[in-house]
């Protein structure tokens, strides 16, 4: 499996998975079982892809890596375009399963998995509380530390793990 192929998966499952059992169990599962359906989604696609491509699945990780310098910068587009064809991919699985529900679903008006602030927040949270939340959880979940001296692959590596940022 190529490294392209590779993040194309990894962000199909990672929609499927997360904002699957968001859509189609929130209700039932709660937001412990959202985070722990992203959570394994994503562990899984480390180990399964995580050599293979560095396991970025997100678009903000890619650029994030790149502009670390942690990235060769001839593989952002065809990552970037490949995420993007997996998340479209993931979430119309999503959509066709959700729309199997009595009654159906519409995205216009219950969303797909989608967040933000005010109406669209599950609180309600204004938008300074939003930014300041994403700011907030980003500088704790992102490092400029290397990886450790044993790991097998190289620092400069476009196959370096990058998970976390």
């Amino acid at each position: 499996m190529n490294r392209y192929l590779a993040e194309l998966v990894g962000t199909f499952v990672l929609v499927v998975g997360g904002c699957g059992s968001a859509v189609i169990a929130g209700d039932k599962i709660g937001f412990l079982g959202i985070a722990l359906a992203f959570g394994l989604s994503l562990l899984a696609m480390a180990y399964a892809i995580g050599p293979i491509s560095g396991c970025h699945i997100n678009p903000a990780v890619t650029i994030g890596a790149l502009i670390a310098k942690r990235f060769d910068s001839k593989h952002v587009i065809p990552y970037i375009v490949a995420q993007v064809i997996g998340a479209v991919l993931g979430a119309a699985v999503v959509w066709v399963i959700a729309d199997g529900m009595p009654g159906g679903y519409d995205p216009a008006s219950r969303g797909l998995a989608a967040n933000g602030y005010g109406a669209h927040s599950p609180g309600g949270y204004g938008v300074v509380a939003a930014f300041v939340a994403e700011v907030a959880s980003r500088s704790f979940s992102c490092s400029r530390r290397p990886p450790p001296p044993t790991s097998r692959l190289r620092r400069d590596s476009a196959e370096s793990p990058s998970v976390s940022c």
